[in-house]
């Protein structure tokens, strides 16, 4: 669910929505899988829908020159807002599986790809051998149809094609949304988008 400054959905509504969406049964995971996820995602998740909420920009960045991304690990919430201030939008998200895995701080969007590939870091290949070295773009690769490459290293906000993911910590470090979602951000990011997880 995305939210527009000018959208008037009231907090009941999106309550009722946010209701049925978490509570939609998960479904679990084949062992095939070349993703992570936490435990068995047929076990019962308590989820907080109280933190997912719209923000105002200004207690995180001094302006929105290039437009700005926060990502709130707590609520696996990413929020967007246009650098002209006319747009916001807000979508579920997944996060890092552990909070070792987790990266807090500033960045900025250094690279924007559409039919991403992906390669493992050297980090999960120790620890899950039997992964690929490589994922061509398509529908087995872990970074979805598009990914905003971050200042740091092995960072990305990308899409997924497992939708399961979405709203957990299932991630080795970096923030997944829909591919539906991710591709509408995609097109409004620009390299130089500021950046901040917390």
């Amino acid at each position: 669910m995305t939210f527009n400054a000018n959208d008037r959905l009231g907090r009941r509504a999106f309550l009722v929505t946010g209701a049925a969406f978490l509570s939609a049964p998960a479904i679990a995971q084949t062992g095939s899988s070349t993703t992570e996820v936490e435990g068995d995602l047929s076990e019962s998740v308590v989820r907080n829908i109280s933190s997912f909420r719209s923000l105002d920009w200004q207690p995180y960045f001094s302006s929105l020159r290039n437009g700005a991304i926060l990502v709130d690990v707590t609520s696996r919430a990413l929020h967007y807002w246009s650098a002209d201030g006319e747009t916001y939008k807000l979508y579920p998200s997944s996060v890092p599986l552990t909070e070792d895995l987790t990266r807090r701080g500033r960045t900025s969007v250094v690279r924007k790809v559409e039919g991403p590939s992906w390669r493992p870091t050297p980090a999960m290949q120790k620890r899950n051998p039997e992964w690929p070295d490589y994922v061509p773009p398509g529908p087995d690769n872990p970074l979805g149809t598009h990914a905003l490459y971050l200042g740091w290293t092995y960072y990305r906000i990308h899409g997924t094609h497992d939708t399961r993911k979405i709203g957990r910590r299932s991630s080795n470090g970096c923030i997944g949304l829909y591919n539906e979602h991710i591709a509408e951000l995609f097109g409004m990011a620009k390299v130089g988008t500021q950046v901040l997880l917390i």
